[in-house]
């Protein structure tokens, strides 16, 4: 092995990747650029549609109360409800997003209320219809309201106190740190960005420099260059990793500054209490969640073999492709294969033990999300880290093995 030829052919290697728009699309400019639009803008889209729904007035019709009068009467003076005439067909009004919401009030409603009766009322809605659960919940906080008074006038009427029905008072406060209620929102979606962006920037070199080189007719060219396959497979393996590393650096550069730019967005916007409530935090803190740096340099470190054992797999695989074409079909459903753990380890519910720090890329997905929470667990680091490692050198030396094999390199 000579290290001299290796960086010879990755310097070469490099230059030609630089002028290839498809390698930079994929390792630069995508993740650069394209994930901060998506975040912002879908973010800012969601936030208006929400914020819009939850302005509007939703159309309630109310089904029976002809005995019960002043429920009904008190339902159409609410007013975050506006009631409208029940159609004949409610039921598929409401499935039509023509009615957000219907309340059916049971005969002898108000006078079972007199008489010390647990009468049943039945709201019905659009399940996960935004606008419909919005409306249903309405009605729910008038149909709270409207027992908490009927309970305070029974309670006044016998001479008792109201804290009778209500003798204490709860409230929820967080006492996890900003760092820890970040990793635990975002850990999840970091690891798997970059698992994606990992196998997707070294995925187009790899297809470029075999299969890509195979259907230009250099390959032969290189292949009888004075320089052992050792160091050619090397040089490549090595600009295929570059790839890999660029674009999950590119990643991470562009979400540190679309969480600074959303961050600041979010508390001038007037949101920022909705997302500390949303966090488990009091409106009053004002502390927003956030990741912890120093569990970002854990998941740079634990990445890293990942990135390794995604460049040699991408490499060994392009080799057998004929051509780019040939190349991109086989490693396209490679995907599907890279997202299935890292969904997994965004899942609740899944904790890391000995028996998962051994599968690959989904120990990686629940150990970033512990580091990203300030949570070190030394011991299940260097068990995924050594055989991430082991997993890594495999996949180089099949890579390194294929590439000296003639029937896989001038397949017909």
């Amino acid at each position: 092995m000579n290290w001299s030829n290796i960086v010879t052919v990755y310097r070469k290697e490099l230059k030609d990747s630089l002028r290839d728009r498809r390698t930079l699309l994929s390792t630069i400019i995508i993740p650069t650029l394209v994930i901060p639009l998506l975040t912002l803008g879908l973010g800012k889209v969601m936030a208006t549609i929400v914020t819009r729904a939850q302005e509007e007035i939703p159309t309630i019709a109310i089904l029976g109360g002809a005995d019960s009068p002043g429920v009904a009467a008190a339902l159409r003076r609410a007013p975050k409800l506006r009631i409208v005439p029940a159609p004949a067909d409610w039921r598929r009004a409401i499935s039509d997003k023509q009615l957000r919401a219907a309340v059916e009030l049971p005969a002898g409603f108000e006078a079972g209320l007199r008489a010390g009766a647990a009468p049943a009322v039945h709201v019905y809605h659009y399940s996960g219809e935004l606008k419909s659960d919005l409306g249903a919940r309405a009605v729910e906080r008038f149909l709270t309201d409207l027992r908490e008074q009927t309970v305070a006038q029974r309670l006044a009427e016998r001479g008792l106190a109201p804290t009778l029905a209500r003798p204490f008072e709860f409230a929820r406060e967080n006492v996890a740190p900003p760092e820890k209620v970040g990793g635990n929102l975002f850990g999840g979606i970091v690891p798997y960005l970059i698992i994606i962006l990992c196998f997707s920037g070294a995925m187009y070199p790899a297809m470029d420099l075999t299969a890509g080189e195979k259907e230009r007719g250099t390959m032969e060219t290189l292949l009888c260059s004075p320089v052992a396959r050792v160091d050619l497979v090397l040089g490549k393996f090595l600009m295929v990793l570059t790839g890999s590393l660029a674009a999950m650096a590119c990643l991470l550069l562009s979400m540190g500054l679309t969480a600074a730019v959303g961050g600041t967005l979010l508390l001038s916007g007037g949101a920022g209490k909705a997302a500390a409530a949303a966090a488990g935090r009091t409106a009053a803190a004002g502390a927003m969640p956030m990741i912890d740096p120093l569990g970002l340099v854990g998941v740079l470190a634990m990445v890293l073999p990942v990135a390794v054992m995604f460049a040699a797999a991408a490499f060994t695989i392009s080799l057998f492709a004929k051509s780019y074409k040939e190349a991109q079909s086989y490693l396209a459903p490679m995907m599907i294969v890279v997202i299935m753990p890292a969904v997994v380890g965004m899942l609740p519910g899944i904790d890391l033990n000995v028996r998962l720090a051994l599968v690959p890329l989904l120990n990686v997905s629940l150990v970033c999300k512990e580091m990203l929470s300030g949570v070190w667990h030394w011991n299940y680091l260097a068990l995924i880290f050594g055989s991430s490692c082991l997993y890594a050198a495999g996949a180089l030396g099949l890579a390194v093995k294929m590439f000296q094999r003639e029937d896989v390199m001038f397949r017909t």
